[in-house]
């Protein structure tokens, strides 16, 4: 009897588990047309689709194949399974500005025929990218570049070594799963994150051309996604946009030689772990842990650049720096070399005393920290560690001292270059300014404070306070493109040479 009984329990709880199953398919069925784009939309003269679910939450999804090892291929294989492939983008085979103009295009086109579906997904739509913060970088600046009238938030998926920007907005840091639970839990997350602007932050480097020898040498650079090279007249102009963070000298050395490698030999950097212990031994090699026996001191920050910032509108003042000094970074957001925070947070007392305001990620100011050696840049692993706090600007202008150096390394959101400078030129100057702001979306937890947020842990009197995207208007007319997009690269005049 009691057999008979455990197997009709049995056979009805396997019936009850099938219909349990049924209904989670069907709801993940559902749940997933809540992102559905229909290939209508995607291109214009596609056959016509009978749409009976509104997508509360359409998306794109841009991918980078080649990031984090073979996670990027399988993530997007997975995504494109799991939702209209035409709606999910491989960064190697499609630019996103291309991608994008053409479905605001379409978009418009659509509306002005009366389609309301048309308009919804315009309204609604968000951007999903994934893969390391240069790409990430490189949505931004094309989202910025086409300054439409309700650009789209973005998601970010961490396939990248350090993925600060992703874990500033609670996306993680670690790689994620690729299959369909994750990407499906990832969705969800998508479609309930709040909306945050982050500043965005220009960037001008300019130095006049040599007296002998081509300008070739620029064209030859491997710059950042959203750097830009140009010859003016007798000028090397160097245009572009952050929204992480800048530095110079030695964080951007190690860098620029892990990427070197990874490029020459990629089939040793096939997974994070691996990735960030050929970055430390890196780091090692080249003796940054004992940087004063292994590097001469004319290589310091202060012996190579003067430093200035704006504190208030038309006022520059002269930036102190350490003469220990050798890596200087200016940080927009609350992360740096994977989930670090080089300005920590600041005491009250400490923020009273140096007229210091907490870091926001849209308040307009960036955070200004420097760093002594490799020892320096492992304090931030203990509680409230941070690097030496130099400063918070509105703008910042390094002039480099004539003759000091012939080359140096640099990196923007996470992507390194070494930039030769010319040793004859008194003139060579870097200058950063912000310019405008640009809509992330946030998960929990979320690292980045707003200004306008009052979960932030500091109090932020709305004196101090400014909303300059009004003010910046002009200015970022004047300044223009400045993103990744090639089609919106900045053109200053007529003779203007763009060197690709």
């Amino acid at each position: 009897m009691e057999e008979f009984l455990f197997h009709v329990v049995s056979r009805s709880a396997d019936r009850v588990k099938g219909k349990l199953l049924a209904m989670g398919s069907l709801m993940n069925e559902i749940n997933l047309k809540d992102f559905y784009i229909p290939n209508y939309i995607l291109s214009i003269g596609s056959e016509g689709e009978s749409v009976s679910h509104l997508p509360v939450c359409p998306v794109i999804a841009f991918i980078n194949s080649k990031s984090g090892g073979q996670l990027g291929g399988e993530l997007l294989i997975r995504y494109r399974a799991l939702l209209n492939k035409s709606q999910v983008f491989d960064l190697g085979e499609s630019r996103p500005d291309k991608v994008l103009h053409q479905l605001y295009r379409n978009l418009g086109m659509l509306k002005d025929n009366g389609d309301l579906l048309a308009a919804h997904i315009e309204k609604n739509l968000r951007l999903i990218v994934a893969g390391g913060d240069g790409t990430a970088s490189w949505l931004l600046g094309v989202v910025s570049d086409m300054k439409l009238p309700h650009p789209p938030s973005i998601a970010t998926v961490p396939l990248g070594t350090g993925n600060n920007l992703h874990f500033s907005f609670g996306w993680g840091k670690k790689n994620p799963g690729t299959d369909s639970q994750s990407v499906e839990s990832f969705l969800s997350q998508v479609r309930s994150a709040r909306e945050m602007k982050i500043d965005s932050w220009h960037i001008l480097m300019r130095m006049r051309s040599p007296k002998e020898g081509s300008s070739d040498s620029i064209a030859a650079l491997e710059l950042p996604h959203c750097l830009h090279a140009f010859h003016q007249d007798n000028w090397h102009v160097f245009r572009g946009g952050f929204w992480n963070y800048f530095s110079i000298g030695m964080d951007a050395q190690v860098s620029y030689a892990f990427h070197s490698e990874r490029k020459l030999h990629p089939e040793n950097f096939k997974n994070q772990l691996t990735n960030q212990k050929a970055y430390l031994k890196i780091a090692c090699k080249q003796g940054w842990f004992v940087s004063p026996l292994c590097h001469p001191t004319s290589r310091n920050i202060a012996n190579l650049v003067t430093v200035k910032i704006m504190k208030r509108e038309g006022i520059w003042e002269d930036l102190v720096i350490p003469s220990s000094i050798r890596s200087i970074i200016c940080l927009n957001l609350p992360s740096f070399s994977g989930g670090l925070d080089p300005w920590g947070d600041p005491s009250k007392n400490k923020l009273r005393h140096r007229y210091l305001t907490p870091p926001y990620v849209d308040d307009g100011l960036i955070e200004i920290v420097g760093f002594r050696n490799a020892w320096h840049g492992l304090v931030l692993l203990a509680p409230n560690g941070h690097g030496t706090r130099l400063g918070q600007a509105k703008r910042v202008q390094f002039e480099f001292h004539k003759g000091a150096i012939n080359h140096a390394f640099m990196r923007i959101d996470g992507e390194p270059w070494k930039q030769p400078l010319s040793v004859e030129d008194d003139k060579v100057s870097i200058e950063i300014s912000h310019s405008g702001r640009v809509n992330m979306l946030a998960n929990l937890p979320c690292r980045a404070k707003s200004v306008h947020d009052p979960s932030s842990t500091h109090s932020h009197s709305s004196k101090d306070y400014v909303d300059e995207d009004d003010e910046f208007t002009e200015e970022y007319e004047a300044v223009k493109k400045f993103g990744a997009a090639s089609t919106f690269k900045y053109f200053d005049e007529a003779d203007t040479v763009h060197y690709q």
